[in-house]
């Protein structure tokens, strides 16, 4: 179980990336993790611990992208 949960305003930027039809395949599965995580004690998966990685590290991908990323990846299992 983890106890950090998604900040409200991640949670807005997640809301809204999924409402809009220009987001990203990876911007779409970072708001999606972010926001099973805003309410629940939900952990990153290590797939998505991979995506937010290769994000953050990338400099192709918008600042929404890796503030998404950001999120997701403080929210991951840190015995991996």
């Amino acid at each position: 179980m983890n106890s950090k949960k998604t900040s409200s305003s991640v949670a807005s930027q997640a809301s809204r990336a999924l409402r809009s039809s220009s987001t990203s395949k990876i911007q779409r599965q970072l708001a999606g993790s972010a926001l099973s995580q805003a309410k629940s004690g939900h952990q990153t998966g290590k797939k998505m611990e991979g995506v937010a990685s290769a994000a953050l590290n990338s400099p192709k991908y918008s600042s929404t992208t890796k503030t998404l990323a950001g999120s997701v990846l403080s929210q991951s299992d840190k015995k991996r």
